[in-house]
């Protein structure tokens, strides 16, 4: 019995993994976490999108440090420094740093800009910042750009108008905090209501079971965030069968 050359399986091992597993090698995808977190706050979320084939630029910055002009332009030109030559970019962002995508696309422009997702972006601004921005500590704790998350005239959110790129939100209906979840409309997620992450413009909405802190952990919202990347629209059609014991 003839035995195969350990070269020629090698390479049949490589050509089934490149024909099984999807290529999105030439698609960068910028990750940019919340206020008052780190890059490490998506590390789950960086792992799965690598794992899907995507090349990913998990940013960390100064949120607490700057106001959200600032920190908009040195982020994400620092993020766009990192991707590939000519590669299609997108964003997944948390909280806050789906403000900072929008303040930096009111004013300039990505080339091969692709599609974007947003967890939990305070769109609208939050009741939060109304009602406890005035209170001792929370400027010390939150920064410049904290204060900028209202719905008043100081609102950086609600300034920016309608999105003209292809967005896709994801909105929590879940609280570990019952006192924060009061001082806002419900469903909402302790942070940020669902109604305040709509924005105009945007392709594809979807509220899932899932905690402002927490949601970009969840199996069932990381399947959302690649299926929006992959077909610009999140899966509806099989989603009452998805278990939800995985979203906090």
């Amino acid at each position: 019995m003839k035995t195969i050359p350990m070269n020629l399986l090698k390479w049949c091992l490589i050509v089934t993994i490149l024909i099984s597993t999807p290529v999105y090698s030439n698609e960068c995808v910028i990750l940019l976490h919340g206020l008052a977190r780190s890059d490490r706050s998506m590390e789950t979320l960086s792992l799965a999108l690598e794992k899907t084939g995507y090349h990913t630029v998990n940013m960390s910055y100064a949120s607490t440090k700057h106001n959200i002009e600032k920190l908009a332009q040195d982020t994400v030109v620092k993020a766009l420094s990192t991707c590939p030559k000519n590669a299609k970019i997108h964003f997944v962002t948390h909280s806050m740093g789906g403000i900072l995508v929008r303040q930096y696309l009111s004013t300039n422009t990505v080339k091969n800009l692709g599609r974007v997702v947003m967890l939990g972006p305070p769109n609208k601004g939050s009741q939060i910042v109304d009602k406890l921005g005035n209170m001792p500590g929370f400027e010390l704790i939150n920064g410049p750009a904290g204060m900028q998350l209202g719905t008043g005239t100081q609102s950086v959110p609600s300034s920016l108008g309608a999105v003209d790129f292809e967005l896709g939100v994801i909105a929590g209906t879940r609280s570990f905090n019952p006192l924060l979840s009061s001082m806002m409309p419900k469903p909402n997620d302790g942070k940020v209501s669902v109604e305040s992450s709509k924005i105009e413009g945007m392709a594809d909405h979807i509220s899932l079971p899932a905690t402002h802190t927490f949601m970009m952990k969840s199996k069932t919202v990381i399947s959302q965030i690649i299926h929006f990347l992959k077909y610009g629209a999140f899966e509806t059609a099989n989603l009452f069968l998805q278990k939800d014991k995985d979203i906090t």
